[in-house]
């Protein structure tokens, strides 16, 4: 606080600086599940920066990118999918589709449309990203995985088992390769990959139990 004020009354208020102090303090906020605080000051920091660098400025950006994760931490799903939408088109126009910032938003903005059970709209933007990023960054990268990860849930949360399924077995596999057996990241996707077989086994068991009542 005290190097926001001194700013504030060396600099200005809308000095550059200035601004990325109270990110900075925001962000520290988040860190702390301070929400509130968060976002008045992510809102305070995002409006001055469209007035002094511009609305499709790469920090104004940024500013609506992190309001974005704190509405969504919040579980304010509309505001959050509103903003995102905003920041994946201003990222593609200005950066480009292929840039890892415009990639970051658009899985933020899947990740939105499966909080609010919008599977397929969610489905069809983890694709892209995961295209995109295996392209850019390679089948084995962290993000790459956790892209991967993030549309067998959205599968398994539609119901389709059979997709989930080898989309994780493609992730333990990758996961192998790249971080070993013993790695952290290896065994969290060994343990979903489990889970989705414990499921689609129950989901299964339940439709031929179903079956037979009807049938005798």
């Amino acid at each position: 606080m005290q190097v926001i004020e001194m700013r504030k009354r060396v600099l200005g208020h809308e000095h550059p600086e200035t601004l990325n102090s109270i990110g900075n303090l925001a962000s520290t906020y988040s860190t702390q599940g301070q929400w509130e605080e968060a976002m008045d000051l992510e809102v305070q920091v995002m409006e001055t920066r469209k007035i002094v660098l511009g609305q499709e400025h790469p920090s104004t950006l940024t500013s609506m990118h992190n309001l974005a994760l704190t509405y969504m931490n919040q579980g304010r799903w509309t505001e959050a999918e509103m903003l995102e939408v905003q920041v994946v088109e201003m990222r593609t126009r200005v950066l480009g589709h292929e840039n890892p910032d415009t990639l970051t938003s658009m899985n933020n903005l899947a990740s939105t449309y499966s909080n609010q059970g919008q599977w397929k709209e969610a489905e069809e933007l983890f694709v892209k990203v995961i295209e995109t990023r295996k392209r850019v960054l390679g089948h084995e990268h962290p993000h790459t995985l956790t892209s991967m990860g993030n549309l067998a849930s959205t599968y398994s949360n539609q119901g389709q088992w059979k997709e989930a399924v080898e989309l994780q077995i493609e992730m333990v596999n990758r996961s192998r390769t790249a971080f070993g057996v013993d790695h952290p990241h290896t065994r969290t996707t060994i343990a979903y990959l489990s889970s989705l077989r414990q499921q689609r086994a129950a989901l299964w068991y339940r439709i031929v139990r179903e079956h037979r009542k009807r049938a005798s």
